[in-house]
């Protein structure tokens, strides 16, 4: 079941798995992408591991609140924008709010990554410890230099949005491993179903290309870091996941070969085998 909380001046939608008094941990997922892109089975790995799962649609995405009257900005980061990543991560600090959580463990996917650091060096004492996978601290570091491509198309129906991102699904998978369409085609049509919306996509590529380079700022976080990047990144290449773990002091980058943009079932185990490892150290203060 969606549910929804008041967060920065705008509603959040979000939903748990897991018991209410396990450890709380939250999933910031990547641009355009809601919600149900973690998928249930991983958040149910991680929630077997004695987590409480929060998992929520970021502004312009799902049914969390959409800033329709902002329009569509130059996507260059030149000129106004709606709203900064430092905005979106000040969005997930007003859900911790409403959780009533002081701190959680977060864990941020792409855009998600950028959004976790941003809250992390926001709001340091909020986050127990910082998971970025597929991340960047910088559009440049990502050789982003069309952001066009990140954009869905506009399209006249259902059937041809699920079309397209199947498409750019399977353009930026894993070649190590099996695309899978039918699940990949199930979110994509939910997805249509519960929020169509390139032009927020776009004020979240706005926000990404003008948020600029956040490694100075994480230079001076103290907060434990786990960085889990593929070694076939199309999207957001492997330069860019190392110069995130050179970025944080003590971060651990783990790398998986045959990975792309995506999250690999076959990889989940190991995936939840180093949050549980680096979760279960910060909280015992080592």
């Amino acid at each position: 079941m969606t549910l929804r909380a008041p967060a920065n001046g705008i509603e959040i939608a979000y939903d748990t798995f897991g018991s209410p008094g396990a450890r709380p941990l939250l999933l910031i997922t990547g641009l355009g992408c809601q919600l149900i892109q973690w998928d249930e089975r991983f958040c149910a790995l991680l929630a077997g591991r004695g987590y409480h799962v929060v998992r929520f649609d970021n502004r312009d995405s799902g049914e969390s609140t959409h800033l329709d009257g902002a329009g569509t900005p130059a996507l260059d980061g030149s000129g106004e924008v709606p709203y900064l990543l430092d905005d979106m991560a000040d969005d997930a600090a007003g859900l911790l709010d409403a959780l009533g959580w002081d701190t959680a463990h977060v864990i941020g996917l792409s855009m998600g990554g950028m959004i976790a650091q941003s809250l992390a060096i926001r709001h340091p004492r909020r986050v127990r410890s910082l998971t970025s996978i597929m991340s960047t601290p910088s559009p440049r570091a990502a050789l982003l230099t069309d952001p066009d491509v990140l954009l869905p198309a506009f399209t006249p129906d259902r059937e041809s949005a699920v079309r397209r991102a199947l498409d750019n699904c399977a353009a930026v998978g894993s070649p190590g491993y099996p695309f899978d369409r039918e699940w990949n085609a199930e979110i994509a049509g939910l997805g249509y179903d519960r929020s169509y919306d390139p032009a927020g996509t776009a004020r979240q590529v706005a926000a990404i290309m003008a948020s600029g380079d956040r490694a100075p700022r994480l230079g001076e976080l103290a907060v434990p870091a786990l960085v889990l990047h593929g070694e076939d990144d199309p999207l957001v290449p492997l330069p860019a996941g190392i110069a995130t773990a050179d970025a944080i002091p003590g971060a651990r980058l783990i790398t998986f070969p045959g990975m792309g943009h995506d999250l690999p079932a076959e990889l989940w185990p190991a995936f939840v085998d180093a949050i549980d490892e680096l979760t279960v150290s910060a909280d015992s203060g080592r």
